[in-house]
């Protein structure tokens, strides 16, 4: 097979990759005007201005910057000069990771307003060779299923629902064989594409970031727009890719306060109960019943609002915030928030501030927030709106103080497609959507400085709207809004190549409330037939990440109940320090929700500093009785002690046969799981 290496030293202008061991080398070359000459060796960017399509190729290469104040980062900018606009390309290598970060700013310099169309944040060519091309597709209830094909003929990956995993994940990897990964992701929560196309001779023209279907931004003279930031990895393997991306994330990307570091539990009304059921004592009957169980945090998902009326929808009357469902909480919302504390728990609430209900009283208060497109409404507030954005502001102001809330549940609901062109809010025709999104940034960061102490969860439909911008300013992304056990393991498998573990909040087997069931979501914490082991086994998948539920507490059997409570101590105790702070493994492929490839699954977490690391293995239905699982990120002449949290386990295996024969499971059950732990040992084999 034809090869060749998946190098970016044409693409990051002159800065030189060698990898020696484990550290990642950047050798500086002098940037000015003599070396000009030398930088289009690629396209680095690709843009359309005025209808003009220009790169690094056909712009006048002006200057270049290194900042390093920041440890770890080499921070690069190079500008280039067009007719009249200059581009700035910006470009971040992080310290011992073959990961870069990059993003142009179009400055329109003239004096006439000049009309920006396509913009990639990145584009490159390679070689002619055989790869294939890892993506993965999703909607509602089948977020990360993963596709592989050849790369042949011109492939696009993009959405254009107006939410960025709505159709397909913002990721791809470029696989070639015995040559390692490239990894791309757009960080971006709107509409964005990747570009796979031959070139005329022989390669691939690689090219992403927004998307230009429907787009087009007027830059006003001295205006200037910010382009999606985007992602490239290298690594030997998707396990190397993952563990880039989150290893960077947690250091620079991800914000932090005191409660996202503490992966607090998290009990959640909505499965349960939906809006239909929840009033004011179920949320007490459930506080009371969470806190023994060790649960450090609950929730009011949707249902707290709206006209008193018991029956009335909630998805209608988005948008009215003010309004608080007498019939179902006649106290209001404070006394629980005051109840979850007085237990010594956290109070979460539900909101979805983006959304507007057809029945809202804010269409008449306010009908100049409402997005629409070519004059039908789209169901959102229009944050590209200064005045809609502030009035979001003020009222998620307004929810945190008066209700005390520690955490704030941020949902979106819409697939905006191509987004608002109502010229009166202040953006143009063609960019309402991308002016939304950047609003709706500019939210999160007012309202994390402002309540530097509250948790963000992201939330959109589940799982529609995962992506890298997002995560640069929410403390945690739901994952998915069913939870049964395969569906849950696939998506958790997608989930972290991108982000990390503790990014990644799920909810463990649910007990649904029934009406829109779906086939898999059967749980019954009453069924006789349950057994210990299979309990086990739903819980410990949402322990992977966030660790959340959604049960009815105060009616659970009694071994149930104290089940979960044993899990929830050894998550607390004993794994989510893993989940903080370790690299993650992948030992098996992804498993399937159809029946079909991998049936059994396999996580290690490692954190190589304390010589430690975690076991996560599952038996799902139609597994063959017994796997080896080889183990990675080991040292083959140490020893390694092995043991169970239960007792059940516990023997010295080196390092050399771990990884190489690996693990032996041939007496767990169907859904049946454990979770081990490794240390090194200084006992001699016996």
């Amino acid at each position: 097979m034809e090869t060749a290496t998946f190098s970016l030293s044409t693409l990051l202008m002159n800065l030189t990759l060698q990898q020696r061991g484990s550290r990642l080398l950047i050798e500086r070359y002098s940037l000015n005007k003599s070396t000009a000459g030398a930088l289009p060796s690629s396209h680095l960017f690709m843009l359309q201005v005025n209808k003009q399509r220009f790169s690094a190729r056909n712009l006048t290469f002006t200057k270049a910057n290194f900042d390093e104040t920041t440890p770890g980062v080499t921070y690069f900018q190079a500008c280039f000069a067009g007719p009249g606009f200059e581009v700035v390309l910006h470009l971040k290598a992080y310290a011992e990771t073959a990961l870069f970060e990059m993003w142009p700013e179009i400055h329109n310099t003239g004096s006439k307003v000049c009309q920006v169309g396509r913009v990639d944040s990145f584009s490159f060519d390679l070689p002619a060779a055989a790869a294939d091309l890892l993506s993965f597709d999703s909607d509602w209830g089948q977020e990360f299923q993963l596709k592989r094909q050849p790369l042949a003929g011109k492939i696009i990956l993009e959405t254009r629902f107006g939410r960025s995993s709505k159709g397909m994940h913002p990721w791809f990897g470029l696989l070639q064989q015995n040559d390692g990964i490239l990894s791309g992701s757009i960080a971006w929560s709107g509409n964005w594409v990747a570009r796979f196309e031959p070139l005329k001779g022989e390669g691939y023209r690689i090219s992403g970031g927004l998307h230009d279907w429907n787009f087009t931004k007027d830059l006003s003279p001295a205006d200037w727009m910010e382009c999606p930031h985007c992602m490239l990895v290298l690594g030997k393997d998707l396990n190397a890719i993952s563990q880039q991306y989150a290893r960077i994330g947690r250091q620079y990307w991800y914000p932090r306060n005191a409660l996202s570091a503490q992966t607090p539990v998290e009990w959640n009304h909505w499965w349960s109960y939906e809006d239909i059921d929840i009033d004011e004592t179920k949320v007490r009957n459930n506080i009371e019943a969470a806190a023994p169980l060790g649960v450090q945090a609950v929730t009011l998902d949707a249902g707290w609002f709206g006209p008193d009326q018991a029956g009335s929808v909630w998805y209608e009357y988005r948008g009215d915030w003010d309004q608080v469902n007498q019939a179902r909480f006649p106290h209001g919302i404070r006394p629980i928030s005051d109840w979850a504390h007085a237990h010594a728990m956290q109070f979460g609430l539900w909101c979805e501030i983006e959304g507007l209900g057809k029945r809202a009283m804010l269409n008449v208060e306010h009908p100049d927030f409402a997005a629409a497109r070519d004059g039908k409404p789209l169901g959102y507030v229009c944050f590209g709106n200064p005045a809609a954005q502030e009035w979001a502001y003020q009222v998620l102001c307004r929810l945190i103080s008066e209700y005390h809330c520690d955490w704030i549940k941020l949902d979106f609901n819409v697939d905006p497609e191509a987004g608002c062109n109502r010229s009166e809010h202040g953006h143009g025709k063609g960019d309402g959507l991308f002016e939304h999104y950047q609003g709706y940034y500019r939210l999160l960061d007012r309202l994390r400085q402002a309540f530097p102490n509250v948790l963000l969860e992201n939330c959109s439909s589940g799982g529609l709207r995962i992506d890298l911008g997002m995560l640069r300013h929410t403390h945690l992304t739901f994952l998915t809004d069913p939870d049964w056990p395969v569906h849950s393991l696939q998506v958790f498998w997608g989930a972290s190549t991108m982000l990390a573990p503790n990014a990644c909040l799920h909810w463990s087997f649910s007990e649904w409330r029934g009406e829109n069931h779906i086939p898999q979501q059967f749980f019954d914490p009453h069924d006789a037939r349950l057994t210990p082991y299979q309990l086990d086994y739903y819980t410990r998948i949402a322990m992977l990440g966030s660790f959340g539920l959604s049960q009815k507490l105060p009616e659970l059997p009694g071994w149930v109940a104290s089940r979960l409570a044993y899990h929830i101590k050894v998550y607390r105790e004993q794994v989510r320090r893993f989940i903080l702070d370790a690299d993650l493994y992948r030992l098996t492929d992804q498993p399937q929700r159809d029946g079909r490839g991998e049936r059994w699954c396999a996580f290690q977490y490692s954190l190589p500093a304390e010589n430690q690391h975690l076991l996560f293995v599952f038996r799902l239905p139609g597994a063959g009785q017994a796997r080896p699982m080889r183990l990675l990120g080991l040292v083959p002449e140490w020893d390694y002690s092995v043991s169970g949290f239960d007792g059940e386990i516990e023997f010295i295996k080196s390092g050399q046969e771990l990884i190489e024969a690996g693990l032996l499971f041939d007496a767990l059950p169907t859904e049946g799981s454990v979770i081990l732990k490794l240390q090194r040992s200084y006992t001699n084999i016996t």
